[in-house]
């Protein structure tokens, strides 16, 4: 049985900040690449960032590069996702995936199972 599961997410001030966490368990251990995506209402599912499982190697997407820090805990199977200066565009909800294509990283289809989501809310 392959299970991600995110926590963290909440309701937040702008200019705050929010850590997510997604806990892997079952064959995505293996998954080489794990990322985030995120998506409003209405709008596509898009990228925010991935990192592969082995050296670490980070991407993010431009709208929260130098806002946003990914990283993961091996030991624990665990993947976070560091949100800093929020703003209410930053808003949806926020999903863990895991696959094995880092060329493709960007592509949501390129990963092979998902979280159920948390969301962010960012509003004064």
């Amino acid at each position: 049985q392959v299970q991600l599961v995110e926590s963290g997410g909440g309701l937040v001030q702008p200019g705050g900040s929010l850590r997510l966490s997604c806990a892997a368990s079952g064959r995505t251990f293996s998954s080489h690449v794990m990322g985030w995506f995120r998506q409003a209402p209405g709008d596509e599912r898009e990228f925010v960032a991935a990192i592969t499982r082995s050296s670490g190697s980070t991407s993010y997407a431009d709208s929260v590069k130098g806002r946003f820090t990914i990283s993961r805990d091996i030991a624990k199977n665990t993947v976070y996702l560091q949100m800093n200066s929020l703003n209410p565009e930053d808003t949806a909800a926020y999903y863990c995936a895991a696959g094995d294509n880092w060329v493709r990283r960007l592509e949501k289809f390129a990963y092979n199972y998902w979280g159920q989501g948390t969301q962010v809310t960012v509003s004064s």
